[in-house]
Order: structure tokens, then C-alpha cells, then sequence
């Protein structure tokens, strides 16, 4: 398995993960935030605890995200340059002395 298919897989389960943390969130202060007993303080944990886990985590997730991003773009252009020299390591030959020593010298 290459190094950008590590990378691919990753990002692809981050991207999984920030959807469904966007997706629980409800812009209008609903969400998961509200099914946890909406107006109570005395709960544990409570409304504003999980709005800010969700908000810190959509910005970790993201921020991963992007970080993976530029890191497998990193991978593929050191991936192409290696086999870009291993092409022409394969193809440099020592060039020979074309020229026939039965043709007469051109003045």
C-alpha cells in the first residue's frame, strides 16, 4: 500500500467524521445540543458543554483534514519525481560516434 493510499484512507475518514459532526449540529441551537434536555443547568454535561465539543471538534476535524490534504499532494509529487528518475536512469546510454570513417572529412 503506497503512502498516498494511507493518506487517501485517512482523509476519507476524517471527511466521514466532520460530516456527521456538521450533520448533528443544528445551526438554529437545536441539534444534539437540544436533545439533551434543552433548558436545565443542572445536568451534567450539559447543553453548552456539547455545543462547545462540537464546535472544537468541527474545527480539529477540519484543520486535520486540510493538514492531510497538502500532506498526500506532498506524496504525490515525490512520488512522481521518483519515477521520473527511474525512467531516465533506464534510458541514458552512452552515446556513440556516429560517424563513419568511410565518408570523407567535411570541409
Amino acid at each position: 500500500m503506497s503512502t498516498f493510499s494511507i493518506f487517501l484512507v485517512l482523509i476519507l475518514i476524517v471527511a466521514f467524521l466532520l460530516i456527521v459532526v456538521i450533520m448533528v449540529q443544528n445551526p438554529k441551537g437545536g441539534g444534539l445540543s437540544s436533545s439533551f434536555g434543552g433548558g436545565g443547568s443542572q445536568q451534567i454535561g450539559g447543553v453548552k458543554q456539547t455545543s462547545d465539543f462540537l464546535d472544537k471538534s468541527t474545527w480539529a476535524l477540519a484543520t486535520l483534514l486540510l493538514i492531510l490534504i497538502l500532506l498526500s499532494n506532498v506524496t504525490i509529487i515525490n512520488n512522481r519525481a521518483v519515477q521520473d528518475s527511474k525512467l531516465l536512469d533506464g534510458i541514458q546510454a552512452p552515446i556513440e560516434n556516429t560517424q563513419s570513417n568511410d565518408l570523407p572529412p567535411v570541409e
